[in-house]
Formats: C-alpha cells, structure tokens, sequence
C-alpha cells in the first residue's frame, strides 16, 4: 500500500515544521496585542439569593 510508505511525506512533515518553529512562530509571536486585558475592578459584585418555588 503505497500510502503507508513514509518516505516522502515524513520528510515533508518534518521540513514544515521546522520551518514554523524557526521562521514563522518568532514572527508571529513578535506582534504585540491590541487588546490588553485590563485590571479587575476590587468591588465585590452584589448578589441577590434565588428564590426556588419549591422550597
């Protein structure tokens, strides 16, 4: 079976991924993110409790 046969294909697998890991992902990972998160607010949120019908 001509699909089993890792010859070209693992080859190919191994170059793209070399290839992301060393070009692409330092490129990638340079850019700087638009959307910071931002502090959290300290103040407790006020909850009120559920009532249930059935207790």
């Amino acid at each position: 079976m001509p699909q089993l046969n890792p010859n070209p294909w693992f080859s190919i697998m191994l170059m793209t991924w070399i290839t992301f890991l060393l070009a692409i992902q330092p490129k990638l990972l340079s850019f700087t993110q638009i959307n910071l998160p931002s502090t959290k607010h300290t103040s407790p949120h006020k909850t009120t409790p559920w009532t249930w019908p059935w207790t």
